[in-house]
């Protein structure tokens, strides 16, 4: 089983980082420890307050002050024209990205929709993230990245093997399931990272390297107010107990949680990897390189995906 834990991570003095969903779970680990080896984290939030909490108490916990800067920022995914307000600010005051952690999510919450109509959880686990991505993409193809690449890494979940793609009712406008929905969303992660990476290896197969790389990986079952956040939207006080209960017995540390992103954002893991927790049953442990399930690897299913995906978003990618 892999030993490998953030102490490995090398420094990143001079590189900027991109974490959406900064201010809690996984987001707010990943972005102490980058911080923690000197990079700039852009703390990409929906909430700027909470996000300025979270950055005075990591400034906290380092004794006042961290190794690299944390610039809050706002970041609505479940809004396209946040997602795009964000970029042109990042554009305007940095000339790269180094690596983007496209993390936020939400989990199994009855149905909604975004400000632009979309099922929320579709909207927001992937479709913000891939208009995010197509927005951020000038700075990452500009940055010298870790180990001769930029990094796109887009947080997914083992619950992507119970998510089926539906493109006649992409939105659940005909019915709805919030664990299927959920499913679906870390699916349509997949199909998207390693859809993004074959379309950089056809550019860098016609001479135009865009230097960059497209990793997945997921953090296996992590003590995050990602499942509170779940119980609470449900309404069920009996959800709440059951949710509290689980992540005490079995949930691992979010400081163990977050490594797979951490691992695939530093290491020389190579374009198109799924970077997942190493111990019993790929739910525990430290970071190892896995497979994620069949259907996440379907081309025509990502062809259609991206397809759907640009048209929704009105954001083009130039490859």
């Amino acid at each position: 089983m892999s030993e490998w834990t953030a102490d490995e991570m090398p420094r990143l003095d001079g590189k900027t980082v991109v974490v959406t969903g900064a201010n809690s779970g996984l987001g707010f680990e990943g972005t102490r420890e980058f911080a923690a080896k000197g990079a700039t984290v852009v703390m990409a939030c929906r909430s700027v307050e909470r996000a300025e909490e979270a950055a005075r108490e990591i400034r906290a916990d380092a004794g006042g002050e961290v190794d690299g800067e944390l610039d809050v920022r706002e970041c609505d995914l479940a809004s396209l024209d946040s997602v795009a307000s964000f970029a042109d600010g990042l554009a305007a005051d940095y000339d790269a990205v180094d690596v983007l952690c496209n993390n936020a999510g939400v989990m199994a919450i009855p149905r909604s929709e975004t400000e632009d109509g979309f099922e929320t959880q579709f909207g927001v686990n992937h479709l913000g993230h891939f208009a995010l991505t197509g927005h951020l993409f000038d700075l990452l193809d500009a940055a010298e990245g870790i180990g001769g690449d930029a990094r796109v890494v887009t947080q997914s979940s083992g619950a992507h093997e119970q998510g089926e793609m539906d493109f006649s009712d992409l939105n659940w406008e005909r019915s709805y399931g919030k664990w299927k929905a959920y499913g679906r969303s870390k699916l349509s992660n997949l199909l998207f990272a390693y859809e993004l990476e074959r379309r950089l290896d056809a550019a860098d197969d016609e001479g135009e390297d865009p230097g960059i790389r497209s990793v997945a990986c997921h953090p296996g079952y992590t003590d995050t107010n990602l499942q509170l956040r779940t119980a609470a939207e449900s309404g069920n006080p009996l959800m709440k107990v059951g949710m509290k209960a689980a992540n005490a017995v079995l949930g691992q540390e979010p400081e163990i949680g977050v490594e797979p992103m951490l691992f695939a954002a530093t290491t020389d893991v190579d374009g198109g990897a799924y970077v997942e927790p190493g111990g019993l049953m790929n739910m525990r442990g430290h970071p190892t390189v896995g497979r994620s399930n069949d259907a996440s690897y379907d081309r025509e299913d990502a062809r259609k995906l991206w397809e759907y995906s640009t048209e929704a978003t009105d954001v083009e990618y130039p490859l």
